[in-house]
C-alpha cells in the first residue's frame, strides 16, 4: 500500500491550516463577523486557495461534516449478527460516552463552538440539514437490508434512531454551555441513555435484526 506523497500530505497540512486559522476567528469574532477574505489573509493565502478547499464559509466551520453524515450508517451498517439497528446506535453512542469523545463534543471547551453554532441562522440551518441527510442516508441502508417489501418501515426506524442520536447530541452539548465539564457530562448522558432505551418499544428495538450466522 502507498503511502501518503508529499504533494498529498501539503495538501493536507494547508487545507488543515485553513480550516484551524477559520476555527479561531470564528471562536473570536463570531460566525456572521468573519469573511472568507479574513479567513485567507490570517492563513497567508489567497481567497482562491481558500475555496480551492472549501466549497462555502459554513464547510470552514463545519469540517467534518462527511464523518456526521456517515455516523448513523456507519454504525448500523458495521453491527454485528444478531444486533438490531437500535441496539447498534445505542452500543456505539454508549461507546462514544464512556471514552469521553470529542466526536461527541465531549471536550472541555466545546461549549464555546457550540455558542458559535447558536448565535449563526446560517450554521443553525446547516446542523439541521446535516441532521436531515445523515437520517436518509441510515434509511437508505436499512431499505437495502431489508428487500423491495419493506413499505415505510426503513424510513421510520431511521427517524427514530436519528432522535435518539440528537437527543443525546443536545443534551451534550446543553450541558458543557451550562458549564458542566465533559467528565460530568459524559456521565450524565449515559444516565439520558438509559432512560431513552426505557422508552423504546420491542418492535423498534427488535426491528432489523441481523440474523445469527
Amino acid at each position: 500500500m502507498t503511502g501518503e506523497g508529499l504533494r498529498e500530505r501539503k495538501k493536507r497540512q494547508t487545507r488543515q491550516h485553513i480550516s484551524d486559522v477559520a476555527t479561531g476567528l470564528f471562536l473570536e469574532r463570531g460566525f456572521d463577523a468573519v469573511t472568507i477574505a479574513d479567513v485567507a489573509a490570517a492563513a497567508d493565502v489567497s481567497v482562491n486557495t481558500v475555496y480551492n478547499y472549501f466549497r462555502s464559509k459554513e464547510d470552514l466551520f463545519l469540517d467534518r461534516e462527511d464523518d456526521a453524515l456517515g455516523w448513523l450508517a456507519a454504525a448500523v451498517r458495521g453491527r454485528p449478527a444478531g444486533e438490531s439497528p437500535a441496539a447498534a446506535v445505542l452500543r456505539t453512542l454508549r461507546a462514544e460516552v464512556v471514552a469521553v469523545s470529542p466526536r461527541m463534543g465531549l471536550v472541555d471547551g466545546f461549549d464555546r463552538f457550540m455558542r458559535v453554532i447558536e448565535e449563526s441562522p446560517a450554521l443553525r440551518s446547516r446542523v439541521f440539514g446535516m441532521r436531515r441527510h445523515a437520517v436518509d442516508r441510515l434509511a437508505a441502508v436499512l431499505a437495502e437490508e431489508a428487500g423491495d417489501d419493506a413499505g415505510p418501515l426503513p424510513g421510520l426506524v431511521a427517524g427514530q434512531l436519528g432522535w435518539i442520536q440528537a437527543q443525546v447530541t443536545e443534551f451534550i452539548q446543553g450541558e458543557l454551555v451550562a458549564g458542566r465539564t465533559a467528565a460530568e457530562t459524559s456521565r450524565a448522558a449515559l444516565g439520558l441513555l438509559d432512560e431513552i432505551e426505557g422508552l423504546l418499544s420491542d418492535r423498534l428495538l427488535e426491528y432489523g435484526t441481523r440474523p445469527a450466522m
